[in-house]
C-alpha cells in the first residue's frame, strides 16, 4: 500500500475512534436533566466543547479556534451545510426586515456575513422614503482581529462599502468581548448574534450586554444552532456531525481540533425553550423562536420594551 494511502486510512481510523467516543458523550449529555448539566461544573468551571475548563480559560481557547479557521471559514461553512448556512442567513435578515435609519450592531460577525446582507437589503428596499433623509448605520464586532481582517478584506473585494455608501450607511468596525461590549447604553435599533452567543463563556452576560445597548423599542435577532427533536432525524444529525465533520475539517481546511471542538459546543447548547427563558430573563419580551430545518438552528427575537 503506498505511504500516501496508508496515512489516509491511518487518519480516518483515528477519526472513527475519535468520533465514536464523542457521540457517546453526546447521548449521555442529552439525556442529562437541565439540573443534572448545571451541576457538573464546579464554581468557576465551565465547558470548553465536551472538555471542563476554567472560566477564564474558554475565551482564550475560543479565541484560539477561530483564529485557525478565519481563513476557511466560508469555505468549511459551505461545505458542512452544502451550502445552507447562506439560507439560513437570508432567512434571518428577513425577519430582521430593516428599514432605512436602523442602527445595528451585528455582535460575533467579524467575517461580514450578517452586516453585509443588512447592506444588501438596504439597497433592495423598494420603500418610498429617501435614504439620505435617514441614516443607516452598522457596527460589526468580533472578539477576534483574524475575523474582523477577513471580513474588512470581503467588504472590499466585494464592493460592500460603496453599497454602504450608496445607501447612506456608516460601517464601523469593532474588536470587543460580547460580555463587555465598550458601547453606550441605548445606541441601537437592533441587535444581532449569529453563530456566536455558544461561544461565549456567560450567555446570559451578552444577553443582558445586548439588552443594555439597545434602545428602547430595539430588536435582538439571534441565528444558533439548536437541538432537532425528532428522535431518527436526531440520530442521523448525530452521525453526520461527529463522524464526517471533524473529518471533513482535517481534508478540507487542515484542521479537525476546531471542527470537533464545533459540533460539541452545538451539543452544550440550551435547548430552544431554555434559551428563550434566557433571553426573557435578560429583560426582553415578545420572545419567540422559529425552527429551521427541524430545529438544526433556531432563530431567536425579543424586543426591548
Amino acid at each position: 500500500m503506498a505511504p500516501a494511502l496508508r496515512r489516509i486510512n491511518s487518519l480516518f481510523l483515528t477519526l472513527e475512534l475519535c468520533s465514536r467516543r464523542n457521540l457517546s458523550v453526546a447521548v449521555s449529555l442529552r439525556v442529562a436533566s437541565k439540573g443534572e448539566k448545571a451541576s457538573q461544573y464546579a464554581q468557576g468551571e465551565t465547558h470548553f466543547g465536551f472538555e471542563t475548563v476554567k472560566e477564564e480559560e474558554k475565551s482564550s481557547k475560543v479565541h484560539k479556534v477561530f483564529e485557525e479557521v478565519a481563513h476557511n471559514y466560508d469555505k468549511m461553512n459551505d461545505c458542512m451545510s452544502f451550502g445552507i448556512h447562506r439560507i439560513w442567513k437570508d432567512i434571518f435578515m428577513q425577519r430582521l426586515s430593516p428599514v432605512y435609519g436602523t442602527r445595528l450592531l451585528d455582535v460575533g460577525g467579524g467575517t461580514g456575513d450578517i452586516a453585509f446582507r443588512y447592506v444588501k437589503y438596504l439597497e433592495n428596499s423598494t420603500a418610498s422614503l429617501d435614504p439620505n433623509q435617514a441614516e443607516s448605520h452598522v457596527t460589526i464586532s468580533d472578539i477576534n482581529k483574524e475575523m474582523l481582517d477577513v471580513g474588512k478584506t470581503r467588504a472590499s473585494e466585494n464592493g460592500i462599502l460603496t453599497s454602504a455608501k450608496r445607501v447612506n450607511c456608516s460601517v464601523d468596525w469593532l474588536e470587543a468581548d460580547a460580555e463587555k461590549l465598550p458601547l453606550p447604553d441605548n445606541n441601537f435599533t437592533a441587535y444581532t448574534i449569529a453563530f456566536c452567543i455558544r461561544n461565549v463563556t456567560h450567555p446570559q452576560k451578552a444577553l443582558e450586554e445586548a439588552y443594555r445597548v439597545l434602545r428602547p423599542g430595539g430588536r435582538f435577532l439571534c441565528l444558533e444552532f439548536s437541538h432537532v427533536e425528532n428522535e431518527a432525524l436526531r440520530w442521523l444529525y448525530d452521525q453526520y456531525s461527529f463522524q464526517v465533520i471533524p473529518a471533513m475539517g482535517q481534508l478540507v481546511a487542515g484542521q479537525w481540533k476546531p471542527y470537533q471542538y464545533l459540533v460539541e459546543s452545538i451539543r452544550q447548547f440550551p435547548a430552544q425553550e431554555e434559551f428563550k427563558e434566557m433571553i426573557e430573563a435578560a429583560g426582553f419580551r415578545c420572545v419567540t423562536y422559529e425552527n429551521l430545518n427541524f430545529g438544526v438552528v433556531a432563530i431567536h427575537s425579543g424586543f426591548k420594551l
